[in-house]
């Protein structure tokens, strides 16, 4: 298979209000000008426009960011009863590719289906199918995305997005064998790198263009769940005042400024409404056809006071009590 990015991602959120708040004001995000499926206007008329006014909410209260070019690439949608990780959008080239992907699924007795031109638009992409990995995370494969190149962060945010997709995923799942094979057996991601800590239990970093990991598969024990979402920009700068308003406004740091010694990222990890962390960072390392996979011992340069395994385990094992 061919996949491009993370083009999406959608989360559950007993409130999302609280998650435009955030997004906004704390990480820099813009609430997306037009919700998906809803018309524009007409061009050139500055007197007609989306119905939603730019508010980035929808009747049903789900929130709608955009960090870049794409209409938009965050969405929280209101659940009481799941307050993680609704859908994945991986992103392929055309038409052709999204037939091959629920093709080779079938083929290889995993579930998957074609979307109808109506699902596609609630997601204002072209074209869209469904499947799920091991962890029963449900994965989106789409086309041809709605881009509004008019982003202007309310914080003069500049976030590394493109060719790169919108970011990476750190996943918790318990069954590590499974979930690895999926993302690279099966969806065709390839490993950057992994670390031991403890039998049965690594992290393990998959990427499918040039940014170091797209993926990160986790395994703590028999927990499956997100750990993190993880936002790059342009400039240092940036993470440090994302750091500086996090800190202005209380919200919990799950882990102090460090730089990683796997991708590179110069970073800090931040609570976010509703569980899992946000980490913003800087600098990655961009991989290409002659990264050879390694196994790392350490887990920083310096810094990323919080970030370490058993910290990571307790993180975990608060997603099982929920």
């Amino acid at each position: 298979m061919n996949i491009r990015g993370l083009g999406y991602v959608g989360f559950g959120a007993p409130d999302p209000s609280q998650w435009l708040k955030f997004g906004t004001e704390i990480v820099g995000a813009m609430p997306a000008r037009a919700l998906p499926g809803e018309a524009w206007g007409m061009p050139m008329d500055p007197t007609s426009g989306p119905a939603s006014k730019g508010s980035g909410v929808g009747p049903d209260g789900s929130v709608y960011l955009k960090i870049d070019h794409r209409q938009w690439r965050i969405a929280i949608h209101p659940s009481e009863s799941n307050a993680g990780v609704l859908y994945l959008g991986l992103e392929v080239a055309s038409a052709l590719d999204l037939e091959q992907v629920v093709a080779e699924l079938k083929a290889q007795g995993i579930e998957a289906r074609m979307g109808s031109a109506e699902e596609a638009q609630a997601r204002s992409v072209t074209g869209i199918a469904y499947s799920q990995d091991p962890a029963g995370n449900p994965i989106e494969f789409f086309f041809g995305a709605t881009d509004d190149y008019k982003f202007v962060s309310p914080k003069g945010m500049h976030f590394k997005t493109g060719d790169l997709g919108l970011g990476h995923m750190n996943l918790f799942v318990s069954d590590l064998k499974a979930n690895t094979e999926f993302y690279s057996r099966v969806l065709g991601f390839k490993l950057s790198d992994y670390i031991g800590f403890g039998p049965d239990m690594s992290a393990n970093f998959f990427y499918c263009n040039g940014r170091h990991h797209t993926f990160g598969i986790t395994r703590v024990g028999p927990i499956n769940g997100i750990h993190h979402l993880m936002l790059e920009c342009e400039t240092v700068d940036n993470v440090l005042q994302c750091y500086e308003r996090a800190l202005e406004a209380g919200i919990t740091i799950k882990s102090t400024l460090g730089r990683h010694v796997n991708d590179n990222v110069l970073s800090f990890y931040m609570s976010s409404p509703f569980g899992f962390e946000v980490e913003i960072g800087w600098d990655g390392t961009i991989v290409g056809d002659d990264w050879l996979p390694r196994q790392f011992c350490e887990g920083d340069i310096w810094g990323h006071k919080g970030l370490d395994p058993e910290t990571i385990a307790a993180s975990a094992a608060q997603i099982k009590q929920k």
